[in-house]
Parts: structure tokens; sequence; C-alpha cells
């Protein structure tokens, strides 16, 4: 298992990178949220790797750091997700953003991945939710703050009446930060049968 690179870079065409180490160039493909943060072509680059090895052939993925890693690893063991859609995953939005998301349930945010409907969205988010903790201890629902939690309580309980993620989001935004999660149910049907 080839698990880290250090070489110089030779060229950048994304998703691929073409990674000289001591001789011996690598083909290897990385999120775009990886490509943005690499060096000059010329320069030193150190990338944790993941090499699958399929039967029509050998790819190798990089990434910037253990945690891009850990998460593209973690969304492979779903089903129906391959290496393309993880990456693009990766690619569309923030370690931090997936965790939000996912510690959310909010599937509106995957879908605007591409590549990514609505019923892999919602998969994805339910695969997800219990895993996410042991992948990325400090990335998970009980590291969210009280206001994300009763966020997520006023967001699931509009749900639960029959808006949709749009409505809710909307109606969330408008609430003040710091509202209790039955106050904010009570203020945000206001705001949804004013509309």
């Amino acid at each position: 298992m080839i698990g880290r690179l250090t070489g110089t870079l030779l060229e950048k065409n994304p998703p691929q990178i073409l990674l000289d180490v001591n001789g011996v160039g690598y083909e290897v493909e990385v999120p775009m949220s990886t490509f943005y943060n690499l060096p000059n072509l010329g320069e030193r680059v150190v990338l944790v790797t993941h090499l699958a090895v399929r039967e029509d052939g050998h790819f190798l993925y990089g990434f910037g750091s253990e945690d891009e890693r850990a998460t593209f690893r973690q969304l492979l063991k779903i089903s129906g997700i391959g290496a393309r859609t993880a990456l693009a995953v990766l690619s569309g939005m923030s370690i931090a953003d997936l965790a939000s998301a996912v510690a959310l349930q909010e599937s509106g945010r995957l879908v605007k991945v591409p590549g990514i409907g609505k019923k892999t969205a919602e998969r994805l988010l339910l695969e997800l939710k219990d895993k996410f903790a042991k992948v990325l201890p400090g990335v998970n629902a009980a590291s969210l703050s009280p206001q994300h939690a009763a966020q997520s309580d006023i967001v699931h309980a509009l749900l639960a009446l029959g808006y949709n993620e749009k409505e809710a989001a909307a109606a969330l935004k408008q609430l003040p930060a710091e509202i209790g999660v039955s106050e904010g149910i009570r203020a945000a049907l206001k705001l949804l049968s004013k509309a």
C-alpha cells in the first residue's frame, strides 16, 4: 500500500497531477480542495495517499490532510459511492461543511455537488451520520454548538410538518441564532404562514 508520497510536482491537469518521486512519476488524482493548495510546478509536495486496486488498473488518490483521506475512505464504504463521487464531494465542499450537513441532515447542501442527486445525498447522510464521528472524532453532531443542535431540531420539526428543506432553511435564516427549539419552531411557523 502506498500511504504517502513526497516529491516534485511536474504537472497539474485537474483533477490529476504528476509527482516525481526519486525519478518515478506517479499520476495522482486529487480533490480540488487539495489541488488549490498545491505549490507551483517544480516545488516539493507531500501527499497522503489511497491506492485503489481494481481489475482495470491501479489508481492513486492524493490528499493534503489525513482528515481528507479518512473522509474519502469513509465515503468509499457507502454502497454505490465510487472514487469519482467521493472526490466530487471533497471537491465540492469542505470537510467541516460536510460534517455540518451530516449532523444537521441537510441533503440540500450535498445535492449542490455535481453528480450527487437527492437519493444519493440522503443515502450519504444516513450512512455517515454515526460513522463520521468514528473517522473524525473532532467532527460530529456532539461537537456542534447548542445553537446548531437547536437549529437542527427546528429544521427537522418543520420538515416533519410538511415544509420542504428550502422553506425550512429560509425560515431558519430569519430567526435569531440563540433561539431555543420550541420558540424557534413557533417563530418559524409564523414566518412560513405569512409567506
